[in-house]
């Protein structure tokens, strides 16, 4: 089964052209990650794909058309961790986690006992118990990593087949917060059914967890497959104009920057 495929997609910002003709797909219970530049367009198309931009082309979410959807039936879908979440002053992070759970409420409707316990199943699971209590700006930022994907995967909760959209996860973390946030996700793709795709700088640790790999470069796709067809030496020269090397390691390839002339 198909969890995503978008066809032909364009968007423009201001009148400007961001992403040209996108088309990728990517199957139920994998792992894609969209590497570039800055400013390729990544992030715009993870933003269009789940129907937060608007865009011409195609998209549809395991075959259906989300144009076709109550945004409440889409936000139990699909959900989104930007890499800046607005973060409500003085919130604490269960009730923060809590907000997940709106697309599943009645109109006008409050928070049910199994709202709750799915919520509290949640902290559990990703290590927050401890934590609930806490306010959001107290926190680490390995810590408030983990509680934005928490609401994610409370919004997704009871949804069966479900996609989860990272943008930069692993942005302002250091190597050990890193390796815990993705071994996280990791974790709950293989255990609970999700499909992921996800934005990445690190070019190393996006071979090391992707299955699959789509490069952009001014908005295009210039190289899509497997980390070891995609992160090659002449393939980031010309796109990111960087002097590196490639090595082949037990985990994946790892791109080392090198200095020129060395």
């Amino acid at each position: 089964m198909t969890a995503l495929t978008a066809a032909g997609v364009r968007v423009a910002l201001g009148g400007v052209p961001v992403v040209r003709d996108v088309s990728f797909s990517v199957g139920d219970g994998e792992w894609l990650t969209v590497i570039g530049p800055n400013g390729a367009g990544k992030s715009t198309l993870l933003h269009a794909v789940a129907g937060l931009l608007p865009f011409t082309g195609d998209v549809r979410w395991h075959g259906d058309d989300p144009a076709g959807l109550h945004r409440r039936q889409r936000s139990r879908r699909v959900a989104v961790v930007p890499q800046h979440p607005v973060v409500p002053t003085g919130m604490s992070v269960f009730d923060y986690i809590l907000l997940g759970r709106t697309p599943h409420l009645p109109f006008l409707g409050r928070e049910s006992p199994a709202d709750l316990s799915v919520v509290a199943a949640v902290c559990e699971r990703l290590d927050l118990t401890g934590l609930a209590g806490r306010r959001l700006d107290t926190l680490s930022g390995g810590e408030r990593q983990r509680v934005f994907l928490a609401r994610a995967l409370a919004q997704l909760s009871g949804a069966g087949r479900a996609l989860l959209l990272l943008d930069e996860p692993t942005s302002a973390l250091d190597i050990g917060h890193q390796q815990e946030v993705l071994e996280l996700v990791d974790s709950l793709r293989r255990d609970g059914g999700l499909t992921v795709v996800s934005t990445m700088h690190e070019l190393s640790v996006a071979g090391e967890y992707a299955d699959r790999l789509l490069l952009l470069a001014a908005g295009e796709v210039v190289a899509a497959g497997p980390p070891a067809e995609v992160l090659t030496v002449p393939l980031l020269t010309r796109h990111y104009r960087a002097n590196v090397m490639v090595v082949d390691t037990s985990a994946g390839p790892a791109v080392v920057p090198v200095r020129p002339g060395r």
